[in-house]
């Protein structure tokens, strides 16, 4: 059963209570969860019978947002966005020649908004308890994924007309993936979340 609102997420069940050492924790926790998910997004991992390979960014959002909890997963992910604005090649898809705001308004911008959006959501259930077990885990990856594949639907639909196979391009060659990612989020988060609890018994 999911735990109160107001219970903590996995990142404040680690690590110190000060508040000069929690700032700092912080801090480095912004800095770390943007390289991890600059690193993930370069991670494709190919699916046999499949022409698109799993791409492990989505899973690096979710995650952070569910081990973050909203505030410092927002934290996170704007930072993210703010590194990939200035032209660094922290995205999936981006490169020398498209990077920067040019791509974030391209094609996988919808994709982008949906990555707050999830991340949001995800640190909200966390808050929960939803990460605590794995069937509450796979609830709250699926919502994070529908929050990312509907904003992303709809750009690609504006900007491409809704006559075209919208679906076929920006969803239905990911569901396998995506599926599997879920059920590893399933498992890890809870995992992790007894590791914690043995830690500290």
């Amino acid at each position: 059963m999911a735990h109160a609102a107001t219970g903590q997420v996995l990142v404040e069940a680690i690590g110190g209570r000060s508040e000069a050492g929690r700032r700092v924790r912080q801090g480095a926790l912004v800095v770390a969860g943007i390289a991890l998910l600059t690193l993930m997004a370069q991670i494709k991992v190919p699916v046999p019978g499949s022409p698109v390979a799993i791409n492990m960014g989505t899973f690096a959002v979710l995650s952070i947002g569910a081990a973050y909890g909203p505030r410092l997963g927002l934290a996170t992910i704007l930072g993210y966005m703010l590194v990939g604005a200035l032209g660094f090649d922290v995205f999936q898809s981006s490169t020398a020649e498209l990077n920067g705001i040019a791509y974030m308004t391209g094609s996988t911008g919808g994709y982008l908004v949906g990555y707050v959006l999830a991340t949001l959501a995800l640190g909200a259930l966390a808050r929960r308890g939803w990460d605590r077990s794995a069937g509450w885990m796979a609830l709250a990856m699926l919502i994070g994924n529908a929050l990312i594949y509907l904003p992303g639907l709809a750009w690609l639909g504006q900007l491409y007309g809704w006559d075209a196979p919208i679906l076929a391009w920006g969803l239905t060659p990911f569901l396998l993936g995506d599926a599997l990612k879920l059920a590893l989020a399933a498992l890890l988060l809870p995992a992790l979340w007894k590791l914690v609890g043995g830690a500290r018994s």
